[in-house]
């Protein structure tokens, strides 16, 4: 590796490292769990993913994505069935990648994911507004303003910077300058060691203590699958997000393996799920984090905060890292998807908002399946309002039926809506050379066509059907 590249993803992985903490303390205290617990997490899950996953450069951990579908499971069982949940979550991963199904997050159309970015993006800035907060309370006066002061010297920091020298990465910069002046001034401004003390010892290795029993499959099994679900879609997503940004290629079903290993030790070790995690992927992408060295110092260093530097990590102000996170979420949010708003059809538009907004009020995996339909309903109206028949009359007083487009669910009663068996003569010719069957409904179509033929007293020959076709029609016990 060149001493530049060496150095880059450095720095790039300690950046990114102060990112994460932040974030990992906030998902385990969502989840109702040690703090520690999401530490160890983000160690065991940064690390191996970024050493033998699919896209170096993106950066995993414990996911705020995954930590809100499994709070129900740890208020009512506890954070051992949690651990067994994230054990069994991650066999579904590996699963997932050996059987190569990576491949479908293809069948996420582009509008759902500039959904999926805009919406994260929106995510990511209203987490950092519980920072504004002291208790349950918001900050006011002086503290508040200290709060927004420091903030914006943040942003500032980030934002101009890289028009000045892009030797070091801006957010660290930021961090640490503003962590130094808040030390130096003596500023009251809150602190990550407000959110929780990080001080802790190595992560041991051991099976989770409950009753290894059907029964307990029948409770953690549920969380465990939607949680792999999610963890998967968010990774996969934020996957090809990764290869726009550095138009390069990543291996979804290797990063699939890597995640559900990542999270099957750190069900072991005591800690939580993850996944990848778009806002610390950004930081250390735009850091100049390229390679998997990145992934894997970001890692290591939060196993160093929780050894040996929690009382100098615990000083960094909350301001620094939520001025971060405020340029991550501008970053993040798909700018020119507001732009071409009027360009785009309706049904694109609906798609972007629609995921948009119900990522930012339920969850990611509701909101792609929710966008993945309307895509869906989209493309099979389009296409069933395609068909189309040219029809003529021979000289022998026959008439012949050519029919344009796909025959499935959508376009059948387009499609039969062509014939008219009442006034046709008796011999009727279907010239299927340029219709496409798909679906059993298509083989329904063409057979309710025929009883309409044949209750009239009429002929009706098919012709030219391709060998799927054919094949299709001879599964269903069709006749041609």
């Amino acid at each position: 590796m060149k001493p530049a590249r060496l150095r880059a993803d450095l720095l790039a992985g300690l950046t990114t490292s102060f990112a994460l903490v932040p974030e990992c303390i906030a998902f385990a205290l969502v989840a109702h769990l040690n703090p520690l617990m999401g530490l160890y997490g983000a160690f065991i899950i940064c690390t191996l993913t970024a050493l033998f996953g699919g896209r170096p450069g993106m950066i995993s951990g414990a996911a705020g994505s995954m930590a809100v579908v499994i709070v129900a499971l740890v208020v009512q069982h506890g954070a051992q069935y949690l651990l067994a949940t994230v054990l069994l979550g991650g066999v579904v991963m590996i699963l997932f990648g050996v059987l190569r199904l990576g491949k479908l997050v293809r069948l996420v159309p582009y509008p759902v994911m500039l959904g999926f970015v805009n919406g994260l993006a929106i995510v990511i800035a209203l987490a950092q507004l519980e920072h504004f907060k002291d208790g349950e309370d918001w900050l006011s006066g002086a503290p508040l303003y200290l709060m927004l002061g420091l903030v914006a010297l943040t942003m500032l920091v980030v934002c101009v910077l890289p028009k000045i020298t892009r030797a070091v990465p801006p957010a660290l910069v930021a961090i640490l300058g503003v962590g130094l002046l808040v030390y130096l001034l003596g500023l009251p401004t809150r602190t990550l060691g407000d959110m929780a003390h990080i001080a802790g010892g190595l992560p041991g290795l051991a099976l989770p203590d409950i009753p290894w029993n059907f029964e307990t499959l029948k409770i953690i099994a549920p969380y465990a699958v939607l949680m792999a679900m999610v963890g998967l879609l968010e990774t996969l997503l934020t996957l090809n997000l990764t290869d726009e940004i550095t138009e390069s290629r990543g291996f979804p079903d290797r990063e699939c393996v890597a995640l559900g290993a990542a999270n099957m030790v750190s069900g072991l070790c005591g800690g939580m799920g993850g996944c990848a995690m778009i806002g610390q992927t950004v930081i250390n992408l735009s850091s100049n984090g390229r390679g998997r060295l990145s992934g894997v110092v970001a890692g290591v260093m939060i196993l160093l905060f929780v050894l040996f530097l929690s009382p100098l990590i615990e000083r960094i102000p909350l301001a620094a890292l939520v001025g971060v996170m405020f340029v991550v979420a501008q970053q993040t949010f798909a700018w020119a998807s507001l732009r071409v708003l009027h360009k785009v059809p309706v049904s694109d538009v609906l798609a972007i908002i629609a995921v948009t907004v119900v990522t930012v009020f339920t969850d990611l995996a509701t909101a792609v399946l929710f966008g993945i339909v309307i895509a869906a309903v989209n493309f099979a109206w389009q296409h069933a309002r395609e068909l189309y028949a040219d029809s003529h009359e021979d000289a022998e007083g026959s008439k012949h039926y050519q029919v344009h487009g796909t025959l499935f669910f959508a376009s059948t009663t387009p499609f039969l809506n062509q014939f008219d068996p009442a006034g046709d003569p008796a011999k009727v010719t279907l010239d299927c050379q340029h219709l496409s069957f798909v679906d059993y409904s298509a083989v329904a179509a063409l057979k309710t066509l025929r009883e309409r033929y044949a209750k009239a007293g009429k002929h009706l020959r098919v012709v030219h059907l391709s060998e799927r076709c054919k094949k299709l029609l001879k599964r269903a016990g069709e006749q041609h």
